[in-house]
């Protein structure tokens, strides 16, 4: 029987792959046994046991204490449409974020947040659902309290509200909200500035405001600014934003504001606020050369209301009026330059330095009257609706 080249061949690599198989069975080539372990031990052995470093065990521990103090806020709002001249009504929904307070269901939010809403419904983190009462309003805060109706006091879990006085720029902070509706997102950054002075949606201003890099976006505000240590020192509002977004800038009213605002509202249903009583020009270098008047910064009163702070400490307004241009001006008034040491330019820097002032609180006041200096300590009354209807000059 004559030999076939093609069938010896055939054979011949059968055996030599049969020889190979056998070999790597019995671990005869060297090294192969070693890499088959440490593919099986990559692939399938046992993890190695967590470790977090200091900064992700704050982080971790921030959340777990304060997060279940922090709901979500649904409200709904009912608009009116014109359409050829027929009423159209429709209900439009938002949310927001909110911070506990107590375990009597206060609720701390932004004004803007709640603000023309006709129902409002808030959820725990536990994903129950309360509806909820506004307690009282701060439109020139952007803050706001409301009430759950009937929800378990063990299902509440306050947020501790420490204070903003003796923050430091660089100090770490952390932000908890609900974000485009991600419930109980945490962000960190830390604090970028403070004494920053923003406007609200309102128009109104609002001095000694927290700015941060920490991530805030539509659906944060309302939501607690938190110290390493889980204390609230602020309640995020707003962000400085080019195309929506978060661009690294969003501020925060600084929680010695938000314990004062918020012990009002619970209290009164409204902030009492000092009553100064004046009107009053703002001064600048051409008005007061024009009047010869001896600062070139102040407000120059011309009308004192009666039964205010003003009145009561003998401060006085304009004896005459003059024409300059095609304005009517009282004269011969007290010109206000400081109030506690701080200069006051304006009315709205007036009302910012007694932002921060209670009623029967005194201020020192500092005065040009008849191109004298005086100084008057004043005592801050608080504004009365019959006093606000009585005027003299």
């Amino acid at each position: 029987m004559r030999n076939n080249p093609v069938r010896l061949v055939v054979v011949t690599a059968l055996l030599a792959v049969a020889a190979t198989l056998t070999a790597l069975q019995l671990n005869i080539i060297p090294g192969f046994r070693n890499q088959t372990a440490d593919l099986k031990a990559f692939a399938f052995g046992a993890a190695g046991p967590l470790v977090f470093s200091s900064e992700e065990e704050t982080n971790i521990r921030v959340y777990e204490q304060a997060s279940p103090g922090v709901v979500n806020i649904t409200t709904r709002v009912v608009v009116e449409d014109r359409f050829f001249f027929r009423a159209i009504i429709r209900e439009e929904s938002g949310t927001g974020s909110g911070c506990v307070l107590d375990k009597d269901g206060h609720i701390l939010t932004n004004y803007h947040v709640i603000e023309k809403a006709s129902s409002l419904e808030v959820s725990l983190p536990d994903q129950t659902k309360y509806r909820a009462t506004l307690v009282g309003e701060d439109r020139q805060n952007d803050l706001a309290v409301l009430k759950l109706e009937n929800a378990p006091a063990e299902r509440l879990h306050p947020i501790s509200l420490g204070t903003s006085d003796g923050l430091k720029v660089g100090q770490k902070v952390l932000a908890i909200g609900n974000p485009l509706g991600l419930q109980n997102t945490l962000t960190v950054g830390i604090i970028s500035s403070l004494g920053r002075r923003i406007e609200t949606r309102g128009g109104d201003l609002v001095d000694n405001v927290i700015q941060t890099d920490a991530a805030i976006n539509p659906g944060n505000s309302g939501g607690p600014l938190l110290n390493t240590s889980g204390e609230m020192i602020g309640v995020n509002t707003s962000i400085f934003t080019i195309g929506g977004g978060n661009i690294g800038i969003g501020f925060a009213i600084p929680a010695d504001a938000i314990r004062r605002i918020a012990t009002d509202l619970i209290r009164e249903g409204r902030v009492r606020r000092p009553w100064f009583g004046i009107e009053g020009y703002t001064l600048n270098s051409e008005l007061a050369r024009v009047l010869s008047l001896p600062v070139s910064k102040g407000i120059l009163i011309y009308r004192v209301y009666g039964d205010s702070s003003a009145e009561k400490a003998d401060i006085r307004g304009a004896t005459e009026v003059v024409r300059w241009y095609n304005n009517r001006i009282g004269i011969g008034g007290d010109i206000i330059t400081e109030i506690d040491g701080r200069e006051v330019g304006s009315h709205e820097e007036l009302r910012l330095i007694l932002e921060a002032k209670k009623p029967g609180e005194i201020v020192s006041v500092t005065l040009y009257r008849d191109k004298k200096q005086i100084r008057k300590n004043v005592a801050l009354l608080e504004r009365t609706e019959s006093g606000a209807n009585r005027r003299r000059l």
